[in-house]
């Protein structure tokens, strides 16, 4: 008997609807960081404002992009988040207290452009114009050597964050040359095939302008408001099995989409980003199980945690999505996975919406409606 067969009896009520809206416009533009496998703002303030109040700990060990960070902080909640992959702290952790534009360009100025290209660096030719190249490699030497003596600034953050998002795209505003978007991030060998189809050859890009220009787009909605709660938030890197940073029952409520089931390799994903921001990214263990068995027992050591870290009556919203268009639904697999457990699976939310799909890369319009469904396990702690 299958898992999902097995648990069926078990299952505990599922409510379909449209929950939230799925525009990106319509969430506050400090999300507007590309990421593979995100979900959208929408649906971690649904839950923030369904299940925390003002001043509470809200949690995400699978921090990936920042997104239920960055809500929970803009909701007055304290954000508490982490990721295996250092990467993600990058991401998050500057968009929790923005710097000003005028003190980001100062510092960038202020960068000595003086890393020249070595032999171990031509490869990446094949995205950057050298000039372009010559400034990559000085802010990633500024950055690893700041870090390393634990001298970054807010504003060296929030400038590393911004590049890390613009290494490579498919339109003007990315410092490369023509790729596929900043989430299908190609190999040397691949973009050389590219550059070759399409007989194009990367173009200088003004560094610091494309630096401003997504400073602009992130503050669109406005800096936020400064919280009594900002010196309390924690961003780092953890094994979401082991937050040796929360205290027992500390947090209220914990949102989180862990890494589906053999569907998106990070490693790939990132390798570019991993790059810049001088990460090995061969040391990280990244959970991107294939076998069903060793899926469930990694969310089962997670829900373990997340017991203690959760407080009695607290929630966890744990979004599992859809794998091979629903013919494998994840929820079955988590509610048995936290069997033995105290938490109860309160139900399942099937959160539905249509979209229309308006990806145009190399000329190729894709303009088709669809149906985009969140789907999430509510559990909560006894």
């Amino acid at each position: 008997m299958s898992i999902s067969a097995a648990s069926a009896a078990a299952k505990p009520a599922v409510r379909r609807g449209s929950f939230w809206t799925n525009r990106q416009r319509q969430a506050h533009s400090l999300h507007e960081i590309s990421y593979r496998a995100c979900f959208k703002p929408q649906l971690p303030r649904y839950f923030i404002e369904r299940f925390s109040r003002e001043g509470d700990i809200v949690l995400d060990p699978f921090l990936g992009r920042g997104t239920t960070a960055i809500q929970a902080a803009l909701s007055g909640r304290v954000a508490y988040g982490s990721d295996i992959n250092p990467l993600s702290a990058m991401l998050t952790r500057p968009r929790l207290s923005p710097p000003s534009i005028a003190a980001v360009v100062k510092r960038f100025q202020a960068i000595p452009n003086r890393r020249e290209i070595t032999k171990a660096d031509e490869g990446l030719l094949a995205f950057y114009h050298p000039r372009t190249l010559e400034t990559l490699l000085s802010l990633r030497e500024w950055f690893a050597q700041r870090a390393a003596a634990g001298d970054l600034t807010a504003e060296d953050e929030w400038i590393r964050m911004i590049v890390l998002n613009r290494l490579s795209g498919h339109s003007p505003g990315f410092l490369s040359v023509k790729t596929m978007p900043p989430n299908q991030v190609v190999s040397i060998e691949r973009q050389r095939r590219i550059n070759a189809r399409h007989g194009q050859t990367p173009e200088e890009k003004d560094v610091l302008a494309i630096v401003v220009k997504k400073s602009e787009s992130l503050s669109r909605s406005g800096r936020p408001t400064p919280s009594a709660y900002a010196r309390k938030h924690q961003i780092h890197c953890r094994d979401a099995r082991r937050l040796d940073y929360i205290k027992n029952g500390a947090a209220a409520l914990a949102v989180a989409s862990p890494p589906f089931l053999d569907v998106v390799d990070y490693a790939q994903a990132n390798w570019l980003r991993c790059w810049f921001a001088a990460i090995d990214i061969d040391a990280i263990r990244f959970d991107d199980h294939t076998a069903p068995r060793d899926w469930r027992q990694f969310i089962s050591d997670t829900f373990a945690e997340l017991a203690r870290v959760v407080k009695p009556g607290g929630h966890v919203a744990f979004e599992v999505g859809e794998v091979k268009n629903g013919a494998i639904q994840l929820e079955d697999d988590v509610i048995h996975a936290i069997d033995g457990l105290p938490f109860t699976v309160d139900e399942i939310i099937v959160n539905e919406h249509e979209f229309t799909k308006t990806a145009n890369c190399w000329g190729v319009a894709n303009n088709k409606h669809g149906t985009n469904t969140n789907r999430i396990v509510v559990a909560r702690r006894a």
